[in-house]
């Protein structure tokens, strides 16, 4: 895969492409980075990118024409059809069944803003994506930008030692993950449950299973709203309130 970001602050990814996982899978080839100062696409000799909106207003926007010539000098170097991603709190909210889809393709552009925003015909004109990471704003596109490209990467084959690492992360199955424990068994009188020490990989992963859907109908009933329960669901949930 080919991720390139455009941002007026690259020395923002130094750090997060140089480190852990997405070092690792740039070292192992699935993926490059390149991350481009639109401000040299600027046409103007103060590298001007922004200007006042039309109709007034605080804030500044920024300019369509460092952003189209940007993103057409990617496309030609790369002879692609890349996804092009807005970093925008407009945009459709992230999710991980998002992060799959993006995992499948070859070439990814993000844009990442600062300002008061962006002049619309970038939306109209260039743009494939528009994603936001949540309902709060954010100084500009870089910080989520760096969410979404860690959480594309770590999907990309190869990348993860354990290929089932990501399978069964929370989220990627619609329930958020199971319970985890490790060793000792007993840590100050905190026992780990005895169906993961019992040797038997039924009950094992029927407890991962019951689990995983515990905490999800606790923690986030919405992610369950558009599910169809089994019968095995419904038992429990009935079972967990009746408890109460």
């Amino acid at each position: 895969m080919k991720i390139d970001v455009l941002s007026l602050f690259p020395a923002m990814f130094e750090g997060i492409f140089g480190e852990s996982i997405l070092k690792k899978a740039n070292e192992k080839q699935a993926v490059t980075y390149n991350v481009v100062n639109f401000r040299g696409f600027a046409d103007n000799k103060h590298g001007q990118v922004d200007d006042y909106p039309y109709g007034g207003g605080a804030g500044m926007v920024l300019k369509p024409q460092p952003i189209f010539d940007a993103v057409e000098s990617l496309k030609n170097e790369n002879e692609s059809k890349p996804r092009v991603i807005l970093m925008c709190p407009q945009g459709e909210r992230y999710t991980q069944s998002k992060a799959e889809e993006l995992a499948k393709e070859e070439h990814l552009i993000f844009i990442c803003g600062h300002y008061e925003g962006y002049d619309e015909r970038i939306r109209e004109h260039v743009v494939t994506d528009e994603i936001s990471i949540g309902d709060y704003v954010l100084t500009g596109g870089e910080l989520g930008a760096m969410v979404v490209i860690d959480s594309v990467v770590r999907l990309l084959p190869g990348v993860l030692g354990n290929e089932d690492s990501p399978v069964k992360d929370s989220f990627s199955s619609g329930l958020l993950e199971h319970p985890h424990y490790t060793r000792p068994a007993d840590f100050r009188g905190m026992k780990v449950p005895p169906e993961l020490i019992s040797g038997n990989h039924r009950l094992i992963e029927e407890w991962r299973e019951k689990e995983s859907f515990r905490r999800t109908f606790e923690r986030r009933p919405d992610l369950l709203e558009n599910q169809t329960l089994s019968e095995k669901q419904k038992r429990w949930i009935e079972e967990w309130e009746k408890s109460r």
